[in-house]
């Protein structure tokens, strides 16, 4: 029923009719496929890493190193800058692509923001897999890093700006679900490819991320753009319509106010990358517009899905042997059904290699102790599908009010995508240098983002989205760091939180 309410944490927000359409369903579908071409390159890099062919082609100092197997520690098998600089290349361009993702998503709209991205990466995977020299492979991954950087900034706020309040948690969840089932996708591809006689197969493994982009390509002209974004580029007509069609019911009449008042409410905002980082009103939200990416790196997942291959590679695999086991963390990452403690099992790793490698690196590793190590990694696995996985994108789409969302996303996009680079490339490093006590490290951080965010993250399940910055105002620590600017609507935000209060 229009004006219905329902109770959160003592506070009344308003909720809007509407369930999951079939149309919504599929509209958030076609967004999370941007997710899946993240995965998919995340789980590509980390087969094209461990093959040998392509490092014989484009890394033979790399290749002829492993053959002559002069390196005796095992933690520094593959201790290359040139190797991780390869892989890192992908989010440093996406970092830029991100940030130059919010003046387009604003102007253009998520719809077309999307399509943009997805030609992007589908040139990238194309140059890829004809590259026959490093300039035309680095050409070919770079784009696809602008199709990944662009792809991740537009595909939350679409979800979260499409989704109804009760089901956005659920339905953006969609777009961690496709990053794992592009990370599986890239080890399944990797493996069955690996069989492919003449050493070609990595090309095949790289064409086939075009099949993503061309779903992405093609879906973006078959779905609206949001209605968020549609009254702030003023097609209301529009944005009615679409609101009536996504929501299944004609009248949309009170949400559709609300939009409209809060879109005219942001338009006061000129220039939203200046009010987000100097004026007083977001504060919270820009520390966890950099926080919650900066965490969600910091927990070591990506280096464990990137370097898979060349992890169980040092822990004693053979090279059928250790695709074979990331493709096994690739299932758990997709079918995780139970939350697991990610410090405990970050520990047992670490000291799993340490007892049996110890200091030196040294020594072999049994396959009993081996396959513990893959057990417990699959562990972890399972508990980032539960938790900072789904979450560390879903938050970030919530907590931004209309004025700067689009800002606000190209910030966490481009500090997720700095941190991926620059955990990606000093990994290898580390883990030559301090060995076991890497694991440690990550497990030491994954502790203290827990305290964070059970402190300082306020909920905002089932808020709508202008409802959102209310929640930053009552709450506990973060409402000392607001200041209200007069000029732009503070005496009638205040007028409305008390009337939500009373």
């Amino acid at each position: 029923m229009p004006g219905a309410v329902i109770v959160h944490h003592h506070t009344r927000y308003k909720t809007y009719p509407g369930e999951v359409t079939g149309f919504v369903f599929f509209c958030c579908l076609i967004a999370s496929v941007g997710g899946c071409i993240f995965g998919y390159d995340i789980g590509l890099t980390a087969g094209l890493t461990s093959t040998e062919s392509f490092l014989a082609m484009f890394f033979p100092v790399i290749f002829e190193q492993q053959q002559e197997r002069v390196i005796t520690n095992q933690y520094c098998k593959l201790d290359s800058q040139v190797l991780t600089l390869f892989g890192s290349s992908l989010f440093l361009s996406a970092m830029v692509a991100g940030i130059f993702a919010s003046p387009m998503s604003r102007a253009f709209g998520r719809k077309w923001t999307l399509f943009v991205a997805a030609v992007a990466y589908l040139i990238g995977a194309i140059l890829g897999a004809i590259s026959f020299n490093f300039i035309v492979l680095l050409t070919g991954r770079l784009l696809l890093g602008v199709g990944v950087g662009v792809c991740i900034h537009a595909s939350p706020l679409y979800i979260s700006e499409m989704a109804p309040a009760q089901q956005r948690g659920m339905l953006n969840i969609l777009f961690q679900l496709m990053i794992t089932v592009g990370i599986l996708s890239a080890s399944l591809t990797t493996y069955w490819t690996s069989k492919i006689a003449g050493g070609w197969g990595w090309r095949v493994g790289l064409a086939f991320g075009t099949v993503p982009a061309a779903v992405i390509a093609l879906g973006s002209l078959a779905i609206p753009d949001t209605p968020v974004s549609l009254i702030a580029r003023g097609e209301g007509e529009a944005a009615r319509a679409t609101l009536a069609k996504i929501r299944g019911v004609d009248d949309v009449r009170a949400e559709f106010e609300d939009l409209t008042t809060a879109s005219e409410e942001s338009k006061a905002v000129a220039h939203p990358w200046r009010e987000l980082f100097f004026g007083g009103r977001y504060k919270p939200q820009l520390a966890f517009a950099v926080l919650i990416p900066f965490f969600q790196q910091l927990t070591g997942i990506n280096v464990i899905m990137f370097y898979a291959p060349v992890l169980f590679k040092t822990v004693g695999f053979r090279q059928d042997a250790s695709l074979v086991s990331s493709v096994i963390t690739g299932l758990v990452n997709v079918f995780s059904t139970f939350v697991a403690v990610m410090t405990a099992d970050k520990i047992l790793v670490g000291t799993f290699i340490g007892l049996q490698f110890g200091v030196s690196g040294t020594g072999a590793m049994s396959e009993q102790y081996a396959m513990c190590i893959v057990l417990f990694v699959c562990v972890y696995v399972a508990g980032f599908a539960w938790s900072w996985g789904p979450m560390g994108w879903l938050i970030p789409s919530e907590v931004y009010p209309l004025a700067v969302r689009s800002a606000a996303q190209s910030v966490t996009v481009a500090v997720n995508m700095f941190f991926t680079a620059f955990i990606s490339q000093i990994f290898l490093t580390l883990l030559c240098h301090l060995r076991f006590g890497l694991f440690y490290f990550f497990g030491a951080w994954v502790l203290l983002m827990t305290v964070f965010i059970a402190t300082l993250l306020p909920e905002t399940k089932c808020v709508p989205l202008e409802e959102v910055a209310h929640v930053w105002r009552k709450h506990w620590f973060w409402r000392k760091f607001i200041v209200d600017s007069p000029d732009r609507g503070g005496a009638e935000m205040r007028k409305r939180i008390a009337l939500e209060m009373s």
